[in-house]
């Protein structure tokens, strides 16, 4: 699987549940949520946008897509967990299971991050992201075309010590 595979398995509405264990509070929490994951055009003004603040040329962009997602967590009932970001794949010219993944708003820290991605033979992908104060890890692979699952790892900025850990699985929601 490549990259240009990869994201057009994840385009559709998909329905998550998350554990997370915040290690640093000692404390485990469970969100549910709706994400979705939609197709961008290489010429969407977003994506060229993105890849300028990168000092990237957008014409090497591959497989652009939007990521939204609502969602509930158990920690803090009252709060109502949402946002988006878009995604530009930049893969390698060579091979387009690496590349670096261009995000408007992180996953570890809500700035935007370039994080290198490969995706391995069984078609696991591999995300990892260094931000300002932590590195972030994640794994998502395909059990079948409508159910995923994904592990996020949050290190410490040097990538040594783990602050939160968590394991989702993902079903796509069939209209």
């Amino acid at each position: 699987m490549n990259i240009v595979e990869f994201v057009k398995l994840s385009f559709g509405q998909w329905r998550s549940q998350r554990s997370a264990h915040h290690l640093a509070f000692r404390h485990f929490e469970e969100v549910t949520s709706t994400i979705d994951i939609e197709q961008l055009a290489l010429d969407d003004e977003r994506v060229i946008q993105l890849c300028k603040a990168h000092n990237i040329d957008p014409q090497i962009a591959n497989s652009p897509f939007k990521m939204s997602w609502s969602g509930e967590s158990d920690w803090d009932e009252d709060e109502t967990l949402e946002g988006s970001t878009i995604l530009v794949p930049i893969p390698d010219p060579e091979n387009l299971t690496k590349g670096r993944l261009l995000r408007e708003q992180g996953y570890a820290e809500t700035i935007p991050s370039i994080g290198e991605y490969s995706i391995g033979e069984d078609g696991t992908f591999l995300l990892k992201t260094k931000y300002d104060r932590a590195t972030a890890e994640e794994k998502i692979w395909f059990a079948t075309d409508n159910l995923r699952f994904r592990v996020s790892l949050i290190k410490t900025s040097d990538g040594k010590g783990v602050t939160t850990a968590s394991f989702s699985s993902e079903i796509r929601s069939l209209k």
